[in-house]
């Protein structure tokens, strides 16, 4: 049995010449969609956009980078075509962030989804107009 954590788990495999090679093991399947969402880290709202979500956590890139450790509240509009819904789908997530790297002038930041919770169809049809 395999249990894994929502954190990523880091291998080191002896290679044929015992030399280690560092294998990165993910829970969860990640797939790339660019989303825009707006975050709330502890009051503060920041503009963002999704670059890959999974079942256990979303990468954001924006301009500014977070604490690790900080609590993330962020609503993301799937798309309802994609998902073969009749519409778009709102999802409210909880997370907390596990890493942030930079690259150019953007910051990655990976976090958790701790809990989400599908809105009702009136507000997702509302919020869309």
């Amino acid at each position: 049995m395999v249990v894994c954590s929502k954190s990523d788990i880091s291998l080191n495999v002896a290679g044929p010449d015992s030399v280690a090679i560092k294998t990165e093991v993910r829970c969860a399947v990640r797939f790339p969609i660019a989303l825009p969402a707006v975050l709330d880290v502890g009051g503060r709202k920041v503009a963002a956009l999704t670059r890959n979500i999974s079942a256990s956590g979303v990468l954001f890139a924006a301009d500014c980078p977070f604490l690790p450790g900080a609590e993330i509240r962020y609503s993301i509009r799937m798309p309802g075509q994609e998902l073969g819904a009749p519409g778009d789908i709102l999802v409210h997530c909880t997370g907390r962030l596990v890493r942030c790297t930079m690259s150019g002038s953007q910051f990655f930041s990976a976090f958790t989804i701790d809990e989400y919770r599908f809105a009702h169809q009136e507000t997702a049809r509302l919020a869309s107009q």
